[in-house]
């Protein structure tokens, strides 16, 4: 879908759980697109109150308000040609969402306290862990901002309903916390990989980066082990004789164990938590033999 919508100019709306990866998706887009030689510029718009965010998105004149001792140049100017990165879009104020609104249509806005129109040529991507639909009928978001966002909607899935990804992106992460720290290439267990692959993962691809660079500072070796691990990763001790079976069917039967264990064994949830349906849940049940405690 990336490679689909990079060459063109379509508004780009990535949906998915914090942590999934939406920034280097977009990031892959404009590096993919024919802006790739221009800037990329990236916005958090939820780290910034509604004044100071403004005046960021859109830039502001001299004298506009208290602290504006000259001229400042928006994100949107800075991105005149490129790509602009809206991260978190659901948490912008109705004020905003009216000039982004208006920007996105005309491809023109105003400056805080200016009032000479500027035109720029930017290709917009936007990004959101909420639901904007939900936020429209709370009256939280404009319905006509969210169509135009929503030219190109991908969803980013989270690292539970991938598993099979996680191998390889534990192999990556520990080759560049290996670069960064100045250690030799350090590779993961199998033991460690399958522990991995049983994790829930809250936090996503972020959470896995920083557990792989925390074992590599750990790892006295050239292999990191399950006991470079944090605790939570690590399976019950009656988890670790169903890990014990070197395959990939005891690395699914701990999963489902596992994601059974952490929603109190309501099957809809762990079927939820697994990326799967309820019914293929179930026959991987019976197919294990598994069993309530």
């Amino acid at each position: 879908l990336a490679e689909r919508v990079a060459p063109t100019n379509a508004t780009v709306l990535l949906g998915g759980e914090t942590g999934t990866g939406k920034e280097v998706l977009a990031k892959y887009i404009h590096n993919c697109s024919q802006r790739s030689e221009r800037a990329f510029v990236a916005v958090n718009c939820a780290a910034l109150p509604e004044t100071l965010l403004e005046s960021e998105l859109f830039g502001h004149e001299k004298g506009a308000f208290t602290g504006a001792v000259s001229q400042r140049i928006g994100r949107f100017e800075l991105a005149d040609e490129g790509t602009l990165f809206l991260d978190e879009i659901g948490e912008i104020s109705p004020a905003i969402q009216v000039k982004l609104l208006r920007l996105l249509q005309e491809k023109a806005f105003t400056r805080v306290g200016g009032g000479k129109t500027i035109f720029c040529d930017v290709r917009v991507i936007a990004a959101t862990n909420r639901d904007l639909k939900q936020a429209i009928e709370e009256g939280r978001f404009r319905e006509d901002l969210y169509y135009r966002l929503n030219v190109f909607p991908i969803s980013v899935p989270p690292l539970r309903s991938r598993r099979e990804d996680i191998s390889a992106l534990a192999d990556h992460f520990a080759r560049l916390a290996s670069i960064e720290v100045g250690v030799p290439q350090r590779t993961v267990s199998p033991e460690a990989a399958r522990a991995l692959a049983a994790y829930a993962w809250p936090g996503n691809i972020r959470e896995l980066a920083n557990v792989i660079e925390r074992a590599v500072l750990l790892c006295d070796g050239d292999v990191i082990l399950e006991s470079h691990l944090p605790p939570e990763l690590l399976p019950a001790q009656d988890d670790a004789d169903v890990l014990g079976e070197s395959t990939l069917r005891g690395a699914e039967k701990a999963m489902i164990v596992r994601a059974l264990r952490e929603n109190r064994w309501n099957q809809t949830r762990a079927a939820e938590s697994l990326g799967i349906s309820r019914d293929n849940l179930r026959y991987r049940i019976k197919k294990y033999n598994i069993s309530r405690d």
